[in-house]
């Protein structure tokens, strides 16, 4: 995928989600579960590239980080929990949609269960 709106359209596929522009620039497209309005997608246009800021496991994202050169903490975001993918680079789309549905899960809202 090329566009920021195909991957807008990717994260949309995911149960119970948004598209919101929090920013005063619009360039920012924030993609955020419904129920608790946790972000689990920032999709985004700098320096020339299209990039995504999503949520990851702190051991995954440092594996990620030394496989991948367009892979690397996240931009305005906590480095240990963070990545920023620069799409088009070496990150296959397969691989970026994986990590998006991985920070989806990360962020989505926690069932609660009670004690009988």
């Amino acid at each position: 995928m090329d566009t920021k709106k195909e991957w807008i359209n990717y994260c949309l596929t995911r149960g119970g989600v948004y598209e919101d522009y929090p920013f005063d620039d619009p360039n920012w497209a924030v993609m955020r579960h419904a129920a608790n309005r946790k972000a689990f997608a920032f999709v985004y246009e700098r320096g020339g590239g299209l990039c995504l800021n999503l949520k990851c496991s702190p051991a995954l994202a440092d594996f990620l980080r030394r496989q991948y050169k367009s892979l690397a903490p996240g931009y305005h975001m906590n480095k240990e929990h963070w990545n920023t993918v620069t799409v088009g680079g070496d990150v296959p789309d397969d691989e970026i949609k994986g990590l998006i549905v991985h920070s989806y899960e990360l962020t989505k809202p926690k069932i609660k269960t009670y004690p009988k």
